[in-house]
């Protein structure tokens, strides 16, 4: 089963760490990456660019900052695998099951 996690966080506060900070930081999400690519759950992952004001967009405390689309047996594996995720005491994680449809249109199992 498919599961996309979605990493939440506070972008006002990224860019205010310090460099040696931040290259820990950036070790640990390597280390993750690794994780999940050693038990097999990793299919794909990616920070993603800061939000923009241009346009309309939803005021809210967290912006969407990355994810990771995982291969996990059940939603009890997906949570075990995102509980190693370092978003740190201000970051929340939300898993969602991905839906897969075959070339015709239905549901895969």
């Amino acid at each position: 089963m498919q599961y996309i996690l979605l990493i939440y966080g506070d972008e006002s506060s990224w860019g205010s760490a310090s460099p040696e900070e931040q290259a820990k930081n950036m070790q640990e999400w390597t280390d993750y990456t690794q994780f999940l690519k050693d038990k097999g759950y990793h299919i794909a992952g990616d920070a993603l660019h800061p939000t923009t004001t241009d346009g309309p967009f939803a005021e809210t405390k967290e912006q969407l900052g990355g994810y990771y689309l995982v291969d996990c047996k059940d939603l009890d594996e997906a949570i075990e695998a995102s509980a190693r995720m370092p978003v740190g005491p201000h970051g929340t994680v939300e898993i969602r099951p991905i839906a897969v449809y075959d070339e015709e249109g239905h549901p895969s199992m």
